[in-house]
């Protein structure tokens, strides 16, 4: 089992107030508490980062390391600021996610092979949640092969069903 510190979110107050700020404090703080806890990996989750996300992921991502050496799973909407994270990441970091829409699939995943990151495979299509459990394999189904198009390994997969 992997454990992922979830709680470095923009939508946390404190977070999301230092971040706006570049209050490199509370994000370091946060992250050694969280490798303290025993986690494996530390979600950096930015939502949607519609201004200035590449500089504000590459300004986390260097925050963080500067406190610990855990993986980053890089967690937002914002293609460009997905590789920024992977640019600044030491360590090999998670794509958090790429879902079964051909246009998230056709941006990141020639990423996902470029920097060698393994990823969350995200079981929603272009209907949305999928309905059922034969939903969710024809989409885990799709994810699978279109990663193998791009020579990324199974292994490199991480399906979340939803």
């Amino acid at each position: 089992m992997i454990l992922i510190g979830e709680n470095m979110n923009v939508m946390s107050k404190r977070i999301g107030e230092a971040l706006r700020q570049r209050d490199p404090e509370p994000i370091r703080s946060l992250a050694l508490s969280m490798a303290g806890a025993g986690m494996d990996m530390i979600d950096v989750n930015l939502g949607p980062a519609r201004k200035g996300g590449p500089e504000l992921m590459d300004w986390v991502v260097q925050t963080v390391q500067e406190a610990v050496d855990l993986p980053l799973s890089l967690d937002t909407t914002n293609i460009e600021a997905i590789e920024a994270g992977l640019k600044a990441a030491r360590i090999r970091p998670l794509i958090n996610s790429i879902s079964a829409r051909p246009e998230r699939i056709e941006a990141l995943m020639p990423m996902a092979k470029r920097y060698g990151a393994p990823f969350v495979a995200l079981t929603l299509g272009t209907e949305g949640i999928p309905r059922d459990a034969n939903e969710r394999g024809l989409l885990a189904a799709e994810l699978m092969a279109a990663a193998a198009s791009y020579g990324i390994a199974d292994e490199d997969l991480w399906i979340d069903p939803i």
